[in-house]
């Protein structure tokens, strides 16, 4: 089990193109394949990765204790951060040396649209378990315009809307 579960975020390490972001939907769909976490589970894991310090990819330790217990956690911690910072560490170093160069330049170019792309498809991934109704659009909504368009800390923006949400659903069952 431990084998496999580091193979699977080893994987997802590498393909993280543009952050932990982009690989959240294909993250979801092997881990629901691989390991029966379900879609509710890994929305749920999902948001209390947002609200811990550090990277909201830590997120990773906690389905790795679902998998596996305490050992699973260090396990896909390690699988899924240490292949990528190595990787980036290596490409920043090429990076550097070859310097401003129109074949850099091109390379960048080309990564953005893909980084983009793989960012909205993990977006997609957890809106689409996560927005079940009209009180959690209204809510995904009014988070979004708060942290767009004011300076109030995001962690209090997610604190407060989770309470009334869950409030909310708690008073009106019917209206998730």
């Amino acid at each position: 089990m431990l084998i496999k579960l580091a193979g699977t975020f080893i994987l997802l390490s590498v393909l993280a193109v543009g952050g932990g972001t982009a690989v959240l939907h294909e993250m979801q769909d092997v881990l629901l394949a691989e390991f029966g976490i379900g879609p509710e589970v890994f929305v749920k894991t999902y948001g209390i990765g947002q609200l811990a310090p550090g990277p909201n990819m830590t997120m990773v330790t906690l389905l790795g204790i679902q998998i596996a217990g305490a050992l699973g956690a260090v396990v896909a911690g390690l699988a899924f951060f240490v292949p990528s910072s190595v990787l980036c560490l290596g490409v920043g170093r090429v990076w550097n040396r070859i310097g401003e160069t129109p074949w850099r330049r091109a390379v960048q170019n080309g990564f953005e649209p893909i980084s983009i792309g793989l960012m909205c498809s993990g977006v997609y991934a957890v809106g689409k378990t996560a927005l079940l109704g009209p009180i959690t659009i209204g809510l995904a909504v009014l988070s979004c315009a708060l942290i767009l368009r004011t300076r109030m800390n995001p962690m209090i923006v997610i604190l407060g809307l989770g309470a009334a949400g869950g409030l909310l659903a708690y008073l009106l069952p019917a209206w998730r």
